[in-house]
């Protein structure tokens, strides 16, 4: 079975005009090979950083659940007319915007309903609580995250003010990160991204290959843990968990500019490019963060001359069909962590 094949199930925010949410993931994930089935969570006629305020309505958890009982009633949560082809199977589950508590709960329900029909889904979460300090959601969603969603989760993408939401760390340094990837992984998710993080300049561990270092940097950090289990040769059978931990970081210039889409853009790609070569995490970070700088770089340009808005910001996605389909790496990763296998007995109690 082969995940780059399987389709996903999205359920982020939609707008009639602009990228955000499901506009900002579904191209891409459709030009990278994918079938995807979307729910948008909020139908609106644009993004919320517009000037004159935007109209719409948000869709509530009882009817996500409706949703997903007329999938279910149909069959279309299976293998396509029952005929065993893994690859119209539901592989992947993504979430993003997220407003209520009774819809993340919902979600939940979602992916216990898809892991019954096939429990190697993988469920990519963008946990949306907001950014530079202000929270975009009830702050109550934060420990139902952390306590209720999470655990169920195989790859988190928060940025820099979520991460120290989820973690109750403040991330300034490579260090902290480090601490911080790690208490996410003993909350459940094997993949960390820290889709940005603004990192002091003294005690960061920066060696930016950038053609100019006096380019404002952003840091992206990646960490993995995998685990798998083996049986000991004792009478008991005690199984043990092999766990490997790899982390990696890219210093990518800061474009100027505030542009929206861009964290949903990101966990979409990093889903894509994760199934494609699962055991290549250097390599994967390298692909999603050089087709996020180009798009935002073609998307930077068109502004000039047209002055700069709302509107001129909104990622050029169409534009950028051949950078999606063929980034190419412009940016190297460099390794700030690696531990090799290591064995940890399992206890009869914890079987």
């Amino acid at each position: 079975m082969e995940q780059s094949q399987q389709r996903v199930l999205s359920i982020q925010s939609h707008v009639v005009s602009g990228y955000v949410g499901n506009k900002a993931a579904v191209f891409p994930l459709q030009l990278l090979g994918f079938d995807v089935d979307f729910v948008n969570s909020v139908h609106f006629s644009n993004h919320t950083g517009y000037e004159h305020g935007f109209e719409g309505d948000v869709m509530n958890g009882e009817q996500l659940l409706l949703v997903l009982n007329g999938l279910e009633r149909n069959g279309l949560l299976d293998n396509n007319n029952n005929n065993n082809n893994n690859n119209n199977k539901v592989g992947h589950l993504l979430t993003g915007y997220i407003g209520s508590e009774s819809f993340l709960r919902s979600v939940l329900i979602v992916l216990k309903t898809l892991r019954k029909k096939n429990p190697q889904i993988r469920f990519v979460c963008d946990p949306v609580l907001g950014d530079a300090g202000k929270f975009y959601v009830p702050p109550s969603l934060v420990p139902i995250y952390r306590d209720e969603v999470l655990p169920f989760t195989d790859i988190v993408t928060p940025n820099q003010f979520e991460v120290e939401q989820l973690t109750d760390i403040c991330v300034k340094t490579i260090d902290d990160a480090k601490r911080a990837c790690k208490a996410l992984h003993k909350l459940g998710p094997n993949t960390v991204l820290i889709t940005s993080v603004l990192l002091t300049p003294d005690n960061n561990d920066n060696n930016n290959d950038n053609d100019d270092d006096s380019l404002p940097t952003i840091a992206i950090i990646a960490s993995q843990q995998v685990k798998t289990t083996t049986t000991t040769n004792n009478n008991n059978n005690n199984v043990d968990d092999v766990v490997s931990e790899q982390m990696w970081c890219i210093d990518c210039p800061i474009i100027p500019g505030n542009f929206t889409g861009t964290g949903d853009l990101c966990t979409a790609l990093l889903l894509a490019w994760s199934a494609k070569e699962p055991n290549n995490l250097s390599f994967v970070l390298e692909k999603v963060i050089s087709t996020m700088y180009a798009i935002i770089r073609k998307t930077a340009d068109a502004a000039v001359g047209v002055g700069d808005s709302v509107a001129s910001r909104e990622l050029h996605l169409i534009q950028s069909k051949r950078i999606i389909e063929d980034p190419q790496i412009v940016f190297k990763a460099r390794q700030i962590f690696y531990s090799s296998p290591k064995t940890t007995p399992v206890s009869d109690h914890d079987k």
